[in-house]
């Protein structure tokens, strides 16, 4: 029987661990010497590689000296915390991956706090050793002191360190530079030594438990996870036991194995192999798979509960249907509910006699990914700003709060501090390092909602910010997330004219420039005072036949200010959506027309003085 080891690769984002599992790949001969192979193999997807971020689990293995290690590569995001959190249920150890020059960071914190609850076995990996500044002695003495502050047993403290770059594909045991070798073999042996076997128990009934979702149009939902107990093999008849206690029984059609950058098919697998399976169509996360009519259910798996919601409606503005092929109320919800089939942190919702949904997620990244993922299908939706999701508990309502962290200059330390102030954040502590502050915050979730646009304008582009979910508090009572300043809206359809802009320039900052399509109740800019301004972005110079006694000038327009998808919903207020379309995102407001607008801004205000 060969010896298997289960591990998982938790980190900070962009500490390195993809680049890691790239290199532990190459190293490992699981490619051939003529096979073509890319940077951060395992960011499968467009969206990934592009931002730099693991979003889903990936599982791969490869086989070292007479061992197979599994390998899954987590997110390090918070709003993907789920997926971690469930893996540590599949493994028996974990790589911690720490970057020599920041240390540990919020979601080192997070990705750590879910493995000690597990008690995995950790390896520490301190990686970018040869990064400009790194200080990788004082790295591990703050990773000791993450470990000890989040309650680690003693036996957890005695983790070994390996010492890498994994950009360059070299590492050692020591911290000095000068030791590092050639290849992964530190990391590979300690593996070996210090990760134990998982349970082999091969003869009892069968128990698997799906940890993670994948989906494809064949064999539909497929569900990953490790063998438990017993054995398992193509066109068994099994029991499902769900999740409402019921069970099911069915045949497994498929069954998966994982190799290198490829899912395998396979006839059988054991107790300890991580592997997909595929026979049940509504199957889902935390259900046993045991034998035929013999039901041992495993403890459920817990799920994290979603924290912020949007509403998600059929594209209504006068140029629906330019762009996508995708706007039916049909097709979105067709998709929507296919994301639930592989995403359970996603819960959809369809609003009763509309052609809208709630949309409920782990934070605004993950629901921008989703809207991203739409638009380049060639959907066309609109969406609204997202609030944080209440919940009562004890019969007080509570509010999520996050842990941030922000590393900044220190001259912009006072700004920073003042707009956190009056979103109810709480400072928790500061310190200053080679002229950079780091400060620390506790603050309601709904005070970060378009704080991310504003951080950015404050610290000129120099400042990061991390955010992690933290837990549920009684709701402050203090109104943030809505936008202080008022926008430019216009009121005509039509094209933009360099003319029109020359003259609206002064007023604000512009979001589009000449011969950008325009209808009524479209945002295009953003106005100097705290008040929304009506604007014409199509008028044109009247011409006449008298002969100008100064010759026109050349003007010089200022480049339109270009907002991202995560900095519109970063953006709008509650009275206004995001139009998202396959080539174009608008902001709009809500009620089109200016003089019904105008109207319901009248009720509105008459409601608020009552």
């Amino acid at each position: 029987m060969k010896e298997i080891r289960n591990i998982a690769i938790i980190a900070h984002v962009d500490h390195g661990k993809t680049t890691l599992v790239d290199q532990l790949l190459k190293d490992s001969g699981t490619f051939r010497d003529n096979e073509e192979t890319q940077d951060r193999m395992m960011d499968s997807n467009d969206i990934e590689r592009e931002r730099g971020i693991t979003i889903l689990a990936k599982t791969t293995a490869i086989n070292y000296k007479d061992a197979r290690i599994n390998i899954l590569d987590t997110p390090g995001h918070a709003d993907f915390g789920g997926e971690v959190e469930r893996i540590m249920h599949m493994v028996d150890g974990v790589i911690l991956v720490v970057d020599a020059f920041e240390g540990t960071m919020p979601q080192t914190r997070f990705v750590l706090k879910k493995a000690l609850e597990a008690k995995v076995k950790p390896i520490v990996v301190i990686n970018k050793i040869d990064r400009p500044h790194a200080d990788p002695k004082r790295v591990i003495d703050e990773v000791l002191d993450l470990f000890l502050e989040l309650g680690a047993d003693d036996e957890l403290l005695e983790f070994k360190t390996i010492f890498c770059s994994a950009l360059k594909g070299t590492s050692s045991y020591s911290p000095e530079i000068e030791t590092q070798q050639e290849g992964m073999s530190p990391i590979f042996d300690t593996i070996l030594k210090e990760i134990p076997s998982p349970n082999r128990d091969v003869e009892n009934s069968l128990q698997f438990q799906p940890a993670l979702l994948d989906y494809n149009d064949y064999v539909g939902k497929i569900g990953i996870g490790r063998i438990a107990r017993g054995k398992i093999r193509v066109n068994d008849m099994v029991t499902c036991a769900r999740l409402d206690g019921t069970t099911k029984n069915f045949r497994i059609q498929k069954l998966y194995g994982f190799l290198g950058l490829k899912r395998l098919e396979i006839e059988e697998a054991e107790a300890g192999d991580i592997v997909g399976i595929a026979g049940l169509p509504d199957l889902n996360v935390g259900e046993t798979i045991c034998e035929l009519n013999k039901v041992e259910a495993l403890p459920l798996l817990r799920i994290d509960e979603p924290t912020l919601q949007m509403t998600f409606g059929t594209n209504s503005s006068p140029f629906a249907g330019k762009d996508g092929k995708l706007l039916t109320a049909r097709k979105i919800e067709e998709r929507l509910f296919k994301e639930t089939q592989k995403d359970v942190s996603l819960k959809v919702e369809r609003i009763a006699n509309s052609e809208s949904w709630v949309v409920s997620g782990r934070g605004e990244l993950h629901l921008s990914i989703l809207i991203e993922t739409m638009r380049r299908e060639g959907f066309e939706l609109e969406v609204s700003k997202p609030k944080v999701i209440i919940k009562e508990i004890d019969g007080v309502k509570c509010e999520p709060y996050e842990d941030v962290q922000i590393d900044c200059p220190e001259e912009f330390v006072g700004s920073i501090m003042e707009s956190l102030g009056s979103r109810g954040a709480d400072l928790v502590s500061m310190n200053y390092e080679l002229d950079q502050a780091k400060l620390q915050y506790v603050i309601p979730s709904r005070g970060l909602l378009g704080f991310m646009t504003n951080f950015l304008t404050l610290t000129k582009g120099y400042g990061i910010c991390n955010h992690t979910f933290k837990e549920y508090r009684p709701v402050l009572k203090v109104s943030v997330g809505e936008r202080s300043i008022g926008v430019l809206i216009s009121t005509d359809t039509g094209q933009a004219t360099g003319y029109a802009i020359q003259h609206i320039e002064d007023r604000g900052t512009l979001f589009i420039e000449p011969g950008t399509d325009v209808y009524e109740g479209m945002i295009v800019g953003e106005n100097k005072y705290d008040m929304d301004l009506c604007v014409s972005p199509i008028k044109e110079k009247n011409l006449t036949n008298q002969r100008s006694s100064s010759k026109d000038t050349t003007v010089v327009l200022k480049s339109p200010r270009r907002l991202s998808l995560e900095q519109c919903l970063d953006y709008i207020n509650t009275d206004e959506l995001v139009e998202i379309t396959p080539n174009s995102i608008r902001i709009r407001k809500k009620i089109l027309n200016t003089a019904e607008r105008k109207k319901q801004e009248a009720r509105d205000r008459r409601g608020d003085e009552n």
